[in-house]
């Protein structure tokens, strides 16, 4: 009983008494497939939770539009694209789908923007990092200074590719890169169509660096600059609401939520940490295609 006194609903609704409703679904984090991890001080955008609730938003009759909230540094390719063929299907069904940018919404955050009707970000919201990568880390010097010597039996010549233990081979570094341009591309053809931009503009801008919102707007990739009430406003205006909407959130959570929260061995934080590290080296964070 006294468990049960500690969990709140995971779906927070205003107390308005207006009927037409606007949905916030929130994607914090770096956004991976499956599950991904919440605990008390992290928060991973497993994109099951997360498409379930896009899936809760879309069959409520009375939510007339769905506000994606990204505050999110990117993630992987695969993660990505399955979010945003989800909210493709929203809106084909006929629910306008508008994103509002918080701190950030960088690579495969701005994926997902670019799959919605509309777009807020807020001027110094950091967003753009338009392309993949790959890492590769090659510890064979390491190895040998400490004694360690890996010795595989493998099936293929490629089967340990991206090896730690040694270099890629220039045979291997192509096969990598021909996989490293294929995601990019599909990633411009999101944009491109998103957008209704040039793909040869789109590759122009998808050189990896960031944007704030200000030159996103100005580049085209935002159409207006404004917090998540003002995009609220907007997407009311858009299905014709009159007045102050009803609000709805899906998938924000509280501390009591995120203490009892099952967790799983994926580590979302170690992704943050080296996203992280990468804007501030000016890299800024890619929607890189493994899985971690």
């Amino acid at each position: 009983m006294l468990g049960a006194m500690f969990i709140a609903p995971k779906v927070k609704q205003s107390k308005l008494a207006s009927h037409d409703k606007i949905a916030i679904v929130y994607v914090d984090g770096v956004i991976v497939g499956g599950r991904g991890q919440v605990g008390l001080f992290t928060e991973g955008g497993g994109t099951d939770a997360l498409i379930r609730q896009l899936h809760q938003a879309r069959d409520d009759a009375s939510v007339k539009a769905i506000i994606l909230r990204i505050n999110s540094p990117g993630g992987t390719v695969p993660a990505s694209q399955e979010v945003g063929e989800e909210l493709k299907k929203i809106r084909a069904a006929g629910k306008p789908v508008v994103t509002s940018m918080a701190d950030m919404a960088a690579s495969g955050g701005y994926w997902l923007a670019a799959c919605t009707d509309k777009i807020y970000a807020n001027p110094s919201t950091i967003t753009g990092s338009l392309g993949v990568y790959m890492p590769y880390s090659n510890w064979e010097e390491l190895y040998k200074k400490i004694g360690v010597r890996q010795e595989k039996i493998k099936s293929g010549p490629h089967k340990d590719i991206l090896s730690p233990d040694r270099q890629l081979t220039e045979e291997e570094r192509a096969i990598i890169q021909v996989m490293v341009d294929d995601m990019y591309n599909q990633f411009v053809e999101v944009i491109a169509a998103g957008r209704q931009l040039d793909p040869a503009k789109v590759r122009e801008l998808a050189d990896g660096r960031i944007y704030t919102g200000r030159q996103a707007k100005e580049a085209g990739l935002v159409d207006e600059l404004g917090n998540m009430y003002d995009a609220i406003d907007g997407a009311a205006n858009m299905v014709g609401i009159q007045g102050q909407p009803e609000i709805i959130e899906y998938g924000k959570k509280n501390v009591i939520e995120s203490l009892f929260a099952a967790q799983d061995t994926y580590k979302p934080e170690q992704l943050m940490l080296k996203q992280l590290t990468e804007i501030l080296s000016s890299a800024g964070p890619a929607a890189a295609p493994q899985s971690y």
